[in-house]
C-alpha cells in the first residue's frame, strides 16, 4: 500500500520547506510505488511563497482524504503571530488520524498552537527558538537539534533541516541504504556535521529586564577579552557570585560562565571570518590558548575552530575554465 504524504504549504511559505523534502521522497521513490506526496493548502489552488514563487495546483484540505504522513511548512509570519485560523483548522484536519505528523523551520509554531507539541521535545529554526520558548513554555524545546522526534510528532531546524528530516522518514520507511542513496544523490549529508549552534551568536540573547546585567552585559559584549569572571561580573551588578547566577538563569536561560565562554566563542568565530589565525583568534577573543578554544568550539558548537573555518570562510573558488 502507497503511504500518502501531505506537504502543507500557504502563501509567504518558504519554497525550500517543501520542495526540499519534496525532492528527497522523490529520489527515493522515483517510480513513486511507495510514497503518494500531495501539496495541501487550507483553500486548495495558488500558493505564493514568500519568495514569490508559485505553486500552481495545490489540493484543498477537504479534498486531500486521509494521510499518513503530514509535513508543515514553515514561513516567517508563523514565528510573528498571530496564526491563521485557517491554516490551524488545515492542520488539525490532516493530522487527525496521520501516523506521523511533522514541521520544518517555524511551521513548529502550528504544532505548538494546537497542542501538539506540549511536554514533548521540538526544534525550529535557532532564530525564532526563544520565541517559541516563550511563547508555549509547555514545549520542551531542543534549539540546538537538527530534528528531532517524540511519538509521532517530528520537528526539524531551519529551512534546509528539512531536508535532514525527510531523510530520516525515508530511512524509516525504506531502509538505510535507500537514504544513504537518496542523500549520496542530493550531495547531502546522512547526519549533518554540528548543530544549529555553529550558525547563532550570543547576540540572539533575549532582552533582560535588570538594567544592571543589561548593562553588565553590554559592557562583556563589547570587550570579550577583558579581564571578566563570574567574580568581577557579580561585583560589577552588586550582587553575590550565587545571586548572579540565578539572574541570569532567569532572564538569559544559562549560568554566567556559560555565556561569557558563548560570548568569547562568537568572537573567535567573526575573528576567524576575518582571517585571524587559529592561535591569533583564541588570544583576542579572550580564551588564550588554541586549546582552550577547540574545548570551548566543542562545548557550544560541536565542531572544531579549524573544521568551522573550513564550513564558513569560504564557498570555494571557481576552477578556472582555461579559456577567456
Amino acid at each position: 500500500m502507497r503511504h500518502r504524504l501531505a506537504l502543507l504549504v500557504f502563501d509567504g511559505m518558504t519554497m525550500l520547506d517543501a520542495s526540499g523534502p519534496a525532492e528527497v521522497f522523490h529520489h527515493a521513490d522515483p517510480g513513486a510505488e511507495h510514497y503518494d506526496v500531495v501539496l495541501v493548502s487550507p483553500r486548495g489552488g495558488r500558493v505564493v511563497s514568500s519568495s514569490g514563487l508559485e505553486l500552481s495546483r495545490t489540493v484543498a484540505v477537504a479534498d486531500a482524504g486521509p494521510v499518513d504522513t503530514v509535513v508543515v511548512a514553515g514561513g516567517a509570519s508563523l514565528a510573528a503571530g498571530p496564526l491563521d485560523r485557517r491554516l490551524l483548522q488545515a492542520a488539525e484536519s490532516l493530522a487527525e488520524d496521520a501516523a506521523r505528523v511533522a514541521s520544518v523551520c517555524t511551521g513548529a509554531f502550528v504544532l505548538a498552537e494546537l497542542g501538539y507539541l506540549d511536554g514533548r521535545r521540538a526544534t525550529t529554526h535557532w532564530r525564532h527558538a526563544a520565541t517559541l520558548a516563550q511563547r508555549y513554555p509547555r514545549v520542551r524545546l531542543e534549539p540546538d537539534v537538527i530534528h528531532v522526534r517524540d511519538g509521532r510528532y517530528l520537528t526539524s531546524a531551519g529551512i534546509s533541516a528539512g531536508i535532514d528530516l525527510a531523510l530520516a522518514m525515508v530511512e524509516e520507511d525504506l531502509g538505510v541504504d535507500t537514504a544513504r542513496d537518496t542523500a549520496r544523490e542530493l550531495v547531502m549529508f546522512m547526519q549533518r556535521p554540528g548543530g544549529q549552534t555553529q550558525f547563532t551568536t550570543a547576540l540572539q540573547t533575549p532582552p533582560v529586564r535588570t538594567p544592571q546585567l543589561r548593562e553588565l552585559m553590554d559592557s562583556v559584549l563589547t570587550e570579550p577579552a577583558g579581564e571578566h569572571s563570574v567574580t568581577s561580573m557579580a561585583a560589577r551588578v552588586g550582587v553575590s557570585e550565587r545571586h548572579l547566577t540565578r539572574l541570569f538563569r532567569a532572564e538569559v536561560g544559562t549560568p554566567p560562565a556559560r555565556w561569557l565562554e558563548r560570548v568569547r566563542v562568537d568572537a573567535a568565530r567573526s575573528l576567524i571570518l576575518e582571517g585571524h589565525t587559529i592561535t591569533r583568534a583564541a588570544q583576542l577573543c579572550g580564551l588564550g590558548s588554541d586549546e582552550t578554544l577547540r574545548r570551548a568550539f566543542a562545548r557550544h558548537l560541536g565542531t572544531t575552530p579549524s573544521d568551522y573555518r573550513d564550513r564558513f570562510v569560504t564557498t570555494g573558488r571557481w576552477e578556472p575554465s582555461g579559456t577567456p
